[in-house]
């Protein structure tokens, strides 16, 4: 038997693999960081072997509770990603599996690599309402891909909104959110999008985040700099990353912010806000509940009432990209987040929470994206 995950955003650390029904590994931190709970590894070699993996430091993980009620993902061809049973006892995820083939991968979540990410902005570019700008590059070289995608001339007059996602590398759904949105907007037969780009130019960043995507890290980039808290003092050195991306929309302006991440522990699709600055008021308000029944009402997997209680005017941190944009640009700015696990209300027993259910979330928020800019709030 084999475990390797020398590979694009692999990580797990081998401590025993002799034995199939005790195979020992731990989750690798973040580098020059604390965090940890992304894994993506392959077994091989245990073809119609019952084997028992555990990862022993499941207590020490950054969301411990995000491995409680918890499916692992599993694939053979690495296209399609299945959920299969697992167990937190005594602070180890123990996975009892029979792989039928030579080889198996396991991950955290479905795995979005560097490689399909430079596919994805390849395929964009092919559309005329696409255009590339590479804003800089990351600590380890790597290129940050902001696209454009705007239709007809008159891009002065329209409203300029912001997508970014991944800036936690092992919220792997965010990417796939980011994918689904990019088809969706260079649609040329979907109407629903045309309407959109008559509304506003979109300014997208598919990963925040290469380096630690990469590097298979959860949260933090290559020098284990948690972006999402950089976002009031970014600097070349350490987050270069927050930095190109804030400077970026000084130049454009941003009149919408949508940040997209994925939440470890709680079961569902939400909406977080800035309702802790300290100029929030009823006006603001109003905007995010549009928006937000606007998404409940086009899309079945999200939902209001479960979430991050909101802070009181006044408690914003200001590190965060949504607080600090919402500050100096005056807009509504807010955080889309989804599960790991699966939705509570909707839940899919093969798949879980996945890709696919990722990327159709991203139609219905252009969609409410599309209905808030038509409202008398904006």
């Amino acid at each position: 038997m084999n475990i390797s995950q020398n590979f694009d955003a692999g990580n797990i650390e081998v401590v025993a693999c002799d034995n199939p029904d005790d195979i020992q590994l731990k989750i690798r931190s973040d580098n020059q960081s604390e965090f940890y709970q992304w894994f993506y590894f392959r077994l091989s070699g245990a073809k119609h072997k019952p084997c028992t993996l555990k990862l022993l430091n499941a207590a020490g993980a950054a969301y411990p509770g995000g491995f409680e009620n918890y499916r692992v993902l599993y694939s053979y061809d690495r296209i399609e990603w299945r959920r299969h049973p697992a167990s937190l006892q005594e602070g180890v995820l123990s996975i009892q599996f029979e792989p039928q083939y030579d080889a198996v991968y396991f991950a955290y979540f479905t795995p979005y690599s560097m490689e399909r990410h430079a596919d994805l902005v390849a395929a964009s570019l092919q559309s005329p309402l696409c255009s590339l700008r590479v804003v800089g590059q990351t600590i380890d070289g790597q290129d940050l891909d902001l696209l454009q995608i705007t239709s007809g001339s008159d891009h002065a007059a329209k409203k300029n909104c912001w997508i970014i996602a991944r800036q936690h590398p092992g919220e792997s759904m965010s990417e796939w959110w980011m994918e689904g949105c990019i088809e969706r907007l260079l649609d040329e037969n979907n109407p629903a999008s045309k309407v959109l780009l008559e509304k506003c130019n979109l300014f997208l960043v598919p990963n925040m985040n290469p380096d630690g995507s990469r590097r298979g890290h959860l949260r933090t980039n290559a020098v284990g700099r948690n972006l999402n808290r950089e976002w009031a003092d970014a600097d070349l050195k350490n987050s270069p990353e927050v930095f190109h991306v804030k400077k970026a929309m000084q130049e454009t302006g941003v009149d919408f912010l949508l940040d997209v991440h994925g939440d470890e522990s709680l079961p569902y699709c939400f909406i977080a806000g800035t309702e802790g600055l300290s100029n929030w008021n009823s006006d603001k308000q109003a905007q995010l509940n549009f928006y937000k029944r606007s998404l409940q009402e086009l899309n079945v997997d999200f939902q209001t009432e479960q979430g991050y209680p909101a802070k009181q005017p006044g408690q914003a941190n200001l590190t965060m990209s949504t607080s600090q944009i919402a500050h100096l640009h005056d807009c509504l700015a807010i955080t889309l987040e989804m599960p790991f696990k699966d939705t509570t209300a909707t839940p899919d027993e093969k798949y879980g929470w996945s890709a696919a259910r990722s990327k159709m979330l991203a139609h219905s928020c252009l969609d409410a994206l599309s209905a808030y800019l038509s409202s008398e709030l904006i």
